[in-house]
Formats: structure tokens, C-alpha cells, sequence
């Protein structure tokens, strides 16, 4: 059993490994020249030939084509190539978060400028702000649409431009809306 699982974790790793000049296994592969021209179908010899005439390697890049591919290349500068690509995906997405306001049925007007404030900043970083009014006790059981009056108080006053993401929800501790920034 262990071995199994052993020899499945080798395979994984190898086939995640980038195969160069004499570990690709293939007999045919697409060659494709450092200019990015396509020299067609030739066997893993000749290619390696080639690549060794030019002073270069003979890099696998698409293992799961039919036929492979392989280019002649660099092996330095494909790892620079790769590297720098993998820093610039991971450099453009920017993970953003859900930051929470919490407002009661009795907030003050210097609060929800406060309160207002922050929203607007969150807004403009790109995170979703979800606003929670907590209804304790008997303000459960007051009319809905005076809920909706004081929670609007509060988006009336925020300066970021905003669209609701998620529309006003009664939930068992109060009311919940989530907004995101339009642009």
C-alpha cells in the first residue's frame, strides 16, 4: 500500500518537472525554433541534435500535446521567462475581503459619519462591505420600512460611488446589506 502511494507522489512530481534535452521521454516531438518558428514533427534526436549545434537546450513545454512540444531555448532564460510570468499573475490578483460595519437602530449622527467614512475608504480599496443593523429586544418587531429609513441614513452618507451587491436581507439578528464599489 505504501509503496503504491509512494510511487503515485514520485510520478506527480515528475511529471510536473519541466523535462530537458536528454530526460524528455517522448520519440517524436513539435520543434519549435528560439524565433518562434515551427520546424514541424521530428524525433527527440534530431531535435536534440539541432539544439546542441545552436548551443542551446531542447526544453518540453506542452508534455500533454499529440504530438509534444519542445523549443530550443535557453534553459536560464525559461525559468527567468516563467518566474517573472508567475510574479506578474500573481502581482495582478489582489484578494479582497468582506469588512464588516455593525450599526444599531439608535446609531448617532457623529457615528455614521464615522461609520460612513470607513465604508467609503474600504469602497475605494476594491472590498465589499457588508452593513449589519443589530435589532435587539423590542426593535425586532418594529415596521420594515422604518428599518430601511435608518439604514439609508447611513448609505445616503457615504462619498464612494457603490452598487449593492447583495439587496437588504432580514436576518434573525437584524438586517444586512453588502455593497461593492461601481467602478
Amino acid at each position: 500500500m505504501f509503496k503504491k502511494v509512494l510511487i503515485k507522489i514520485i510520478n506527480k512530481t515528475l511529471a510536473e518537472k519541466i523535462q530537458i534535452n536528454n530526460t524528455i521521454r517522448s520519440r517524436i516531438l513539435r520543434v519549435v525554433d528560439t524565433d518562434g518558428k515551427n520546424l514541424g514533427n521530428m524525433s527527440k534526436d534530431e531535435a536534440l541534435a539541432l539544439a546542441k549545434q545552436k548551443g542551446l537546450d531542447l526544453i518540453e513545454i506542452s508534455p500533454n500535446a499529440e504530438p509534444p512540444v519542445a523549443k530550443i531555448m535557453d534553459y536560464g532564460k525559461y525559468q527567468y521567462d516563467t518566474s517573472k510570468k508567475q510574479k506578474e499573475v500573481k502581482s495582478k490578483s489582489h484578494t479582497y475581503e468582506t469588512k464588516n460595519i455593525q450599526i444599531s437602530i439608535g446609531i448617532g449622527e457623529n457615528d455614521i459619519l464615522i461609520k460612513s467614512k470607513a465604508a467609503a475608504e474600504w469602497l475605494k480599496e476594491g472590498h465589499r462591505v457588508k452593513i449589519e443593523m443589530q435589532l435587539k429586544g423590542r426593535s425586532r418587531g418594529l415596521d420594515e420600512a422604518f428599518l430601511k429609513e435608518r439604514l439609508n441614513r447611513l448609505l445616503a452618507i457615504i462619498p464612494a460611488q457603490y452598487k449593492i451587491a447583495d439587496p437588504l436581507k432580514r436576518m434573525p439578528k437584524g438586517m444586512t446589506i453588502v455593497l461593492e464599489s461601481s467602478k
